[in-house]
């Protein structure tokens, strides 16, 4: 089976799919409960792990790894990261029956860009194989800097993109009914949704600054890259508002994030400069691993905060 084959079943399920979830499943303004949370994520997973196994009988097991191990990295990554999208509804106080639709709205900008990210890494490494080291350089960097990383509701009005916005834009004082803007009196008034989005726009611009790079870690393969980018994107989406309930589970996740980004960067170095490659089904048992430890971690010793909370 081509590659052009196997993009446009991905166009197709992923235009389908997108289809169902704006005009049927929430076809009105509604709070998406834990339950139906948890049921669409584990659908976007199934979908992604059936188009694993098209890739695998099209392309091969060493293929259908790759695939499976960039899966898990952009997945894992993109929990991390649904703890700042919180944040930030919280800052804007969003109500939960409008935070589907900024999400929605917010993946769609992601599909584009991270497509734009992702065709450019690619371009890059496979014009200049030294840009394996630099970042290779950089993913140990993030990865230490996971660590320390914190973010408070105190950081988005620092952010560039909320100062430009508010310094140029005008906006109006209540959420319209969900509309993200409205005209009064010929003038155009921007709402906080908005606002909203444009910030989880721009947040997950930076994300794909440091996610895109460990995928590329994995392999090079477009087809392989994005499709596996998108889908576990996809799927974090609707698992967001399953977040407070799960989020006892990934506690220690940036931890393990954390040794799985400079493992990815130490691995692109050494094949660079060493020309020491480390198979791939290794790396797939490596990552998968430590990601499993970590949650199992999270389970086994819950922070402290949550024990007080407990007693």
């Amino acid at each position: 089976m081509s590659d052009i084959i196997l993009w446009l079943v991905f166009a197709f399920t992923f235009f389908v799919v997108l289809f169902l979830d704006l005009f049927v499943f929430f076809k009105k303004v509604q709070e998406i409960s834990v339950k139906k949370a948890l049921i669409l994520s584990g659908i976007w997973m199934l979908i992604a792990f059936l188009y694993g196994v098209l890739v695998w009988f099209s392309k091969g097991g060493h293929v259908f790894v790759d695939y499976v191990t960039a899966y898990l990295v952009e997945w894992s990554l993109s929990v991390d990261n649904l703890f700042v999208f919180l944040v930030i509804f919280s800052f804007f106080g969003i109500p939960k029956n409008f935070q589907h639709e900024v999400l929605f709205w917010g993946v769609i900008g992601a599909v584009v860009f991270r497509g734009l990210f992702i065709f450019l890494g690619v371009a890059a490494l496979n014009a200049f194989e030294w840009l394996f080291v630099v970042f290779g350089l950089f993913l140990i960097y993030t990865g230490v800097m996971l660590i320390f990383k914190k973010e408070d509701e105190g950081d988005i009005e620092k952010k560039f993109i909320y100062r430009f916005a508010k310094k140029h834009l005008n906006f109006t004082s209540s959420f319209e009914d969900g509309k993200f803007f409205v005209v009064r009196d010929k003038k155009l008034l921007f709402t906080p949704l908005f606002l909203c989005l444009l910030v989880i726009e721009f947040t997950d611009i930076v994300f794909a600054i440091d996610s895109i790079p460990a995928v590329l870690g994995i392999t090079t393969n477009l087809l392989v890259v994005y499709t596996s980018n998108i889908f576990a994107v996809m799927g974090l989406r609707s698992m967001y508002f399953a977040l407070a309930g799960i989020m006892p589970l990934f506690a220690y996740l940036k931890y393990g994030l954390s040794i799985v980004l400079s493992f990815i960067g130490l691995k692109m170095i050494l094949k660079e400069l060493f020309h020491i490659s480390i198979a791939s089904y290794v790396s797939l048992a490596i990552v998968l691993g430590i990601l499993v430890i970590s949650i199992a971690l999270s389970l086994i010793f819950p922070p402290k905060v949550e024990r007080e909370e407990k007693v």
